[in-house]
């Protein structure tokens, strides 16, 4: 399961207030991520949250899958960019060679660690040939959650580089380390991570 219900409990309660905080501008490296793809190429995305990102993709004419597993989330940016964002919890994904880009910002932290490989696994076979993989994580030393109970996965960067590379032909491309806050107003260091699929 890759779904924590006390996570869902928190968007699902404080999808108004989230999408007030981070609903409007997009996520600073998705233009760059966007120019690795083919015009008009498919994305997913996973947790979409507010649609910022998504509606961004949408509008330099990517043919977007938005997905979040939180229904509150989903109405949310339905309602404020008109989406056709769907409910889709990490382990549901069950595309192949379906989209040339895969966008995780800020959503797979929530996964435990034991559900990763299986969600990395799931994203390489929903990749086309060449295709791209995005995903943001909060890094640290163990499992926990934070002051408003969300679960986080915390790794350590060594750590996730192995779980990237036991997909067979995945190659980490860039790698961004910062301090950045989030909806605690804690800081915390993250890191940013590209793959690309052969």
């Amino acid at each position: 399961m890759s779904t924590d219900p006390g996570t869902i409990a928190f968007y699902q309660a404080r999808a108004p207030h989230y999408v007030l905080r981070f609903g409007e501008a997009p996520s600073h490296q998705l233009d760059a991520f966007l120019d690795r793809l083919p015009p008009g190429a498919a994305v997913l995305e996973l947790g979409c949250g507010s649609g910022r990102d998504a509606a961004r993709m949408k509008e330099r004419g990517f043919v977007v899958d938005a997905t979040d597993a939180t229904p509150a989330m989903v109405a949310k940016a339905n309602e404020r960019w008109n989406l056709g964002a769907r409910i889709m919890a990490f382990h549901e994904l069950e595309a192949e060679a379906a989209y040339a880009g895969v966008w995780a910002h800020a959503s797979l932290l929530h996964a435990p660690r034991e559900a990763l490989p299986g969600i990395l696994a799931r994203i390489d076979r929903a990749l086309q040939p060449g295709g791209w993989f995005f995903a943001s994580y909060k890094l640290g030393e163990a499992e926990g959650r934070d002051a408003f109970g969300r679960f986080y996965n915390f790794p350590d960067a060594d750590w996730l580089a192995a779980q990237y590379a036991a997909i067979p032909g995945w190659r980490i491309v860039a790698t961004e380390r910062y301090t950045a806050g989030g909806f605690d107003n804690v800081e915390r260091d993250w890191i940013d991570l590209i793959a690309s699929k052969p």
